[in-house]
């Protein structure tokens, strides 16, 4: 758990605040070499924070110390420039369902606190400003009818907020950081805060309610706050040491965004961005597998520019296929084909998704096996059946009906020899992070299917041979980075 330090120009500024020992000029904090041997969580409220000011220089020295700090340097810099990154497509669509008669019609200035405004029906357009451009004190402002849809972004001080403007700031900072204030007496301490990134509306989640309450609670015997956020906390991102990815992830997606912005403030990241790209599109996992040289069923890209004929890729990958999307989960985007007319009927279907697609041969096995990984060892083994009278574990129906396979769950030592060596070869190429491997075998002889870098922990079903234990092991890697993290200092 990091302690929080505020830095401002004078103590005075915190006047109109409650008092609190996280206060420090930014003098003091610069010249206290001490600091540097503690975990801090900085804010750095200083008025001047243009390049070489001892605001600017307090941003960059926290960084050197490691300390997880609001402002960085990046997003100081940023600002500094005047060159604003592109949120247009993003932001217009936010600004466009949100920005109404009954909120100014098209045009808008918008105070933001660490992500929080004071009109809520704003809400969603000031936190997906603060994402891109994290500082504690914005001010936005918003035109639609312009070239731009950000007009412009600027540094708001902590001496230009009026009455209503500080509570709105001391109720957004505590909501950001409850360690700000003095905690009350006989409250447990934690060692370090994790957040688990979950969607409780999602249809396939990779772990279910069970399981995360699980999470949870053996997380509290560790010593470690587990909390469960959603997209919607994303903003308190840096109240957190470490970020546990237990929602469906993609590269053009939140997840994603979420990995970056926890490893680039040198948060403990399972799954890290580097995995979620080499493991959630299967181009580049493709591409990988080839150069590795490790055993997979024949496949070969498709472009839309330029298709390649049913003939030709008859005679590569054999007259039964299946076709992928790039980034598909759970058997979504996945269709087998077996004539020409099948072939034609795909493509057009799916290269109104994507510009490219996977086709691989067609390897039937009753079941393919999932070999969990976790930094280097594996942690389970399952059998995951094909569902009743279907080619894939996850059968799609009509009317939003799925229907899946059975799973069996085992010791790993009584996984094949051949299985496990091949699923710890294939995650040590992707990286060091918890990986679900998809193998078949095939009279003996295994072949990877694809890599999952959020795999299931369901409850009931991958917990079956370890229990409570499978938990704690994952638990116990966070909590060994985390240490390892903390002996830095």
């Amino acid at each position: 758990m990091n302690s929080v330090l505020i830095i401002l120009d004078s103590l005075d500024q915190w006047a109109p605040y409650y008092q609190t020992e996280s206060a420090i000029t930014a003098i003091d904090y610069l010249k206290n070499d001490e600091l540097s041997h503690t975990s801090y969580l900085v804010i750095n409220l200083c008025a001047d924070l243009s390049y070489h000011s001892e605001g600017y220089y307090c941003s960059l020295l926290a960084q050197a110390r490691r300390h997880r700090v609001i402002p960085g340097i990046d997003a100081l810099n940023q600002i500094d420039k005047g060159s604003m990154c592109r949120l247009d497509n993003g932001l217009a669509k936010l600004c466009r369902k949100w920005l109404t008669p009954e909120t100014g019609g098209a045009a808008a200035r918008l105070d933001i606190f660490l992500g929080r405004c004071q009109d809520e029906r704003l809400a969603r357009v000031a936190r997906f400003i603060f994402e891109h451009y994290p500082l504690p004190l914005l001010r936005a402002s918003i035109d639609l009818s312009g070239s731009s849809c950000l007009a412009s972004l600027s540094i708001l001080r902590l001496n230009e907020l009026e009455d209503a403007g500080q509570t709105f700031f001391a109720a957004s900072l505590d909501q950001f950081s409850t360690k700000v204030w003095r905690q009350p007496r006989g409250k447990r301490q934690f060692r370090y805060d994790l957040a688990i990134l979950h969607d409780p509306d999602e249809t396939f989640p990779p772990s279910n309610k069970t399981a995360l309450n699980t999470f949870l609670a053996e997380a509290k015997k560790m010593n470690i706050n587990a909390e469960l956020i959603t997209e919607e906390d994303s903003a308190r991102l840096m109240e957190f040491d470490a970020l546990f990815i237990r929602q469906t992830t993609a590269v053009n997606h939140i997840t994603y965004q979420l990995a970056k912005r926890a490893r680039q403030a040198e948060l403990v990241v399972i799954d890290d961005p580097a995995s979620i790209v080499r493991c959630t599109n299967k181009v580049f996992l493709k591409e990988l597998l080839d150069r590795e040289m490790i055993p997979a069923p024949k496949s070969k890209l498709l472009f839309r520019s330029r298709p390649c004929s049913w003939r030709d890729l008859t005679a590569c990958l054999g007259e039964t296929m299946v076709i992928k999307i790039p980034d598909g989960s759970f058997s979504v985007g996945v269709s087998r084909v077996s004539t020409e007319a099948e072939y034609a009927r795909t493509l057009d279907e799916l290269f109104q998704r994507t510009a490219i697609l996977l086709a691989q041969e067609f390897v039937p096995t009753e079941f393919d096996w999932r070999i969990g990984v976790l930094a280097g060892e594996c942690i389970f083994a399952c059998k995951y059946f094909m569902a009743k009278g279907h080619w894939q574990i996850y059968h799609h129906k009509s009317a939003g009906h799925t229907r899946s396979g059975r799973v069996e769950t085992i010791p790993v030592h009584q996984a094949p020899k051949q299985v496990i060596r091949l699923a710890l070869r294939v995650s040590q190429a992707i990286g060091n992070g918890l990986y679900g491997v998809d193998i078949k075998s095939v009279d003996g002889y295994p072949m990877l299917i694809e890599v999952n870098d959020n795999p299931s922990i369901d409850h009931g079903i991958e917990d079956t041979v370890l229990g409570n234990e499978l938990y704690r092991i994952i638990l116990r890697e966070f909590l060994a980075r985390l240490n390892k993290k903390h002996r830095a200092f």
